[in-house]
């Protein structure tokens, strides 16, 4: 019977789910999906490996019904496969996890303290390993943090301007995104291995967007912070903004804390600047002048990040977008290029507008690359490990 690993990452509205063949204590893809629109009107899609999508439509499900029938339609189309463990994305580690862990009660409730920091993330995060935990209790079941690829950075990195008690007691820049971080300099030490090792920005261009420097395969500096708030304008989410005007708001437009937060989260970024849209296709596609100005503005600040982050470690040998604006905003990409010739950047237009992996000029002495991120693939290699150290 062959032993595979199931990893889920429980969003909001939506559970996406991958599994993985452990043959010879390898991995390797054999199928994903996702079970979109939780609610009422809940839709099941995989792709079996070589063997195309198919898609159904579930009525309502919560998350437990859409991990039970994720777990069904695994053991329907793989008779003989058995799910030896369960690997979840959790957005927020703390200062306590640093490093993927088996999930218990400790371990869980040392997470949902952590909701706070998270709300877009976390709950639904831990809804799921709720879910999976009573569906399949006798498995185990592993926590992969986007927080831990961040873990030792300076203390200028992480530390706030504010009296230190504030640090010691946990208030610091975290940083996220990390599983991709680390998913990205694994492909990246395969396609060109001496460049993993120098001056490398990534660019996670998403829904969620944030930057990452790195020197000698470690994180160095990333825009992200205390929350998934800070740094670049996202799809709604604001980005960072003067503290001056958050208190404005409370104190002049008496806005209470969820107001403010919907604002931050919900009602910012790019659906904010521009009245129409968080998706950035639908904004390039736009002729409105509001939408044009919100694509400007998200393409000026990820420039102005990228020479930020190329500062603080001695300059830029090696760009690379991913996301899903990284990988297909041909349009960003070249936006965010353009000007930077003084770093020895340059672009070369025709393999951008194709989407090819380097997308640098000859004359470029700073290589650019376009990779797609597999968050995924990360958590089956922590879980693997993790469940073999047991």
């Amino acid at each position: 019977m062959s032993e595979y690993l199931l990893t889920l990452n429980a969003g909001s509205s939506s559970v996406k789910f991958s599994l993985f063949d452990t043959a010879n204590k390898e991995i390797g893809l054999v199928a994903s999906g996702e079970v979109e629109c939780l609610g009422h009107d809940a839709c099941f899609r995989a792709d079996k490996t070589g063997c195309g999508i198919e898609s159904r439509q579930l009525g309502y499900a919560n998350h437990a019904g859409a991990i039970s029938h994720v777990i069904n339609w695994i053991n329907v189309t793989f008779p003989v496969a058995r799910v030896v463990a369960i690997g979840h994305r959790i957005v927020h580690g703390g200062l306590k996890y640093t490093q993927p862990v088996l999930i218990n009660s400790d371990v869980f409730a040392y997470l949902k303290g952590l909701e706070p920091l998270a709300p877009l993330h976390q709950p639904h995060n831990l809804t799921g390993v709720s879910a999976a935990r009573a569906a399949f209790p006798a498995l185990p079941q592993v926590a992969c943090f986007d927080t831990a690829f961040h873990h030792g950075r300076a203390f200028n990195e992480e530390a706030f301007a504010l009296p230190t008690s504030f640090y010691d007691r946990g208030i610091r820049r975290f940083g996220f995104h990390g599983l991709s971080y680390e998913y990205i300099l694994c492909r990246l030490s395969e396609i060109k291995p001496e460049a993993a090792s120098g001056r490398v920005i990534i660019a996670h261009l998403g829904a969620g967007a944030s930057l990452c420097a790195l020197l000698g395969g470690r994180s160095i500096a990333t825009t992200m912070g205390f929350s998934a708030l800070e740094g670049l304008p996202m799809g709604s989410r604001s980005g960072s903004l003067d503290p001056g005007l958050l208190l404005y708001l409370i104190e002049h437009d008496k806005l209470s804390t969820p107001q403010l937060s919907h604002l931050l989260y919900h009602q910012s970024g790019l659906l904010g600047l521009s009245g129409l849209s968080s998706d950035m296709r639908k904004l390039e596609a736009s002729q409105d002048l509001a939408a044009q100005r919100a694509v400007e503005y998200f393409i000026h600040c990820v420039k102005k990040q990228v020479a930020a982050m190329a500062a603080t470690i001695n300059g830029l040998d090696t760009l690379i977008f991913t996301g899903g604006i990284g990988v297909h905003s041909a349009f960003v990409r070249a936006g965010v290029i353009a000007g930077l010739d003084w770093m020895g950047l340059y672009l070369n237009s025709n393999a951008n507008q194709r989407g090819e992996l380097c997308i640098s000029s000859v004359e470029s002495s700073v290589s650019a690359f376009v990779i797609d991120t597999d968050e995924q693939t990360m958590i089956a290699r922590h879980t693997l490990e993790a469940i073999n150290l047991r």
